[in-house]
């Protein structure tokens, strides 16, 4: 079975839905699926990308920077002719929100050929980000005309779907499937790499990490303001995006340099060491762009339990299970974002008890290779 996935970025690029794709083709080539990926160029893989051929399992056309948080891609569309052409693909898999997969309502080639949409995430019209409700005007009649062309649409939780809006009108054609990821791309670091992060860490701390884009959505700020109440702990927040400098002047605001540190982008094996060797992981979004959370699922396969906000109808409360494999906080609530921490710092056997239960959980779930057999099922009815 050949199948197209239309992405918007892919690894090295750092970000949930890139994460996902990066596991998932190789879990869908190791049951038999012919899998490839087109997806945008970043600046920083632009000489890699030159190099680009159209039988790579991944191809990166070539982006000029993003608008509205959406890339700018004007030779997408061609691009994805010639694949089409050239792979012969019996599906295409596109995954949203991507204003470059709107090209295949276009294109007569695409249009012949089924669709499975993943929708990762709503285009939310934020109350920190006002300019996306002007923009989601524009987007909402596209998005919903490529919703009803889909055969099948995967949302990645039940509460997600319930709470889904523009999902509201096509409930008969969705299907929950979790995202996943393979822990054998996480590794248990070496002992060169152990050493490095003991230096990050402060021992006289409990060490929070918080793993994310600088986006608006994040809720890092609150997660700084609640680092000021806990005098315990030492926060990392690895990750670079258009809030980095608004972020730092808070920290110096607060006296907090000492104990918070962002750390910018990190390679992926010093990030795994900090994953290692953390107490907790914290994930302080404020709104529903925060889909899932698969940073979450990062920290539970190292046994780790987290610190999340409970946003309504996200998949964040789904994946985590209040006082078992972690603590669920209203989103926004610095005080409770305090307390919740600071019993992690408290209560070192809570910690273990509720990292173990991580683990197990993210064993029996999300598994990239059990998520894969969800999916290559769905495209079993599609093709039938």
């Amino acid at each position: 079975m050949r199948v197209l996935h239309i992405g918007k970025f892919y690894p090295p690029f750092a970000g949930g839905m890139e994460n996902f794709l990066g596991d998932l083709l190789p879990a869908l080539k190791r049951i038999g699926v012919n899998a490839k990926a087109l997806v945008h160029d970043q600046p920083s893989l632009r000489k890699r990308s030159c190099c680009n051929n159209i039988s790579s399992p991944v191809y990166r056309v070539p982006c000029y920077g993003s608008l509205m948080y959406a890339p700018v891609s004007p030779g997408f569309p061609l691009v994805l002719n010639k694949f089409i052409h050239t792979f012969h693909p019996q599906i295409l898999h596109l995954h949203l929100p991507n204003t470059s997969a709107f090209w295949a309502m276009t294109l007569a080639c695409a249009r012949r050929i089924p669709w499975v949409v993943h929708w990762h995430s709503d285009v939310v019209p934020s109350e920190i980000d006002r300019r996306l409700a002007v923009a989601y005007r524009l987007y909402r009649p596209v998005e919903q005309r490529l919703l009803q062309r889909t055969q099948t649409i995967v949302a990645t939780s039940p509460s997600y779907l319930a709470t889904s809006e523009a999902l509201t009108p096509w409930r008969d054609k969705c299907r929950v499937v979790p995202l996943g990821l393979d822990a054998m791309r996480l590794k248990i670091p070496a002992e060169a790499l152990k050493k490095w992060a003991e230096g990050i860490w402060q021992q006289k701390h409990i060490r929070v990490l918080a793993i994310g884009r600088l986006t608006y959505y994040k809720g890092h700020e609150v997660l700084i303001r609640a680092a000021a109440h806990v005098p315990g702990i030492r926060v990392l927040i690895v990750g670079e995006g258009d809030r980095k400098e608004r972020l730092q002047s808070l920290i110096k605001e607060l006296g907090l340099a000492e104990r918070v540190e962002l750390s910018g982008f990190m390679e992926e094996t010093k990030l795994q060491a900090l994953l290692a060797s953390c107490d907790c992981l914290c994930l302080p979004s404020v709104e529903r762009t925060e889909a899932f959370g698969l940073v979450l699922l990062e920290a539970m396969r190292y046994a780790k339990p987290v610190v999340a906000s409970d946003v309504a109808g996200s998949g964040i409360g789904w994946v985590v299970t209040h006082g078992e494999t972690g603590f669920l906080v209203p989103p926004g609530d610095a005080s409770g974002l305090a307390r919740a921490l600071q019993a992690m710092a408290e209560k070192q056997h809570l910690r273990k008890s509720m990292g173990r239960a991580a683990k197990e959980q993210f064993n029996n779930f999300f598994q990239i290779d059990q998520v894969a057999r969800k999916v290559i099922s769905l495209y079993r009815d599609i093709v039938q």
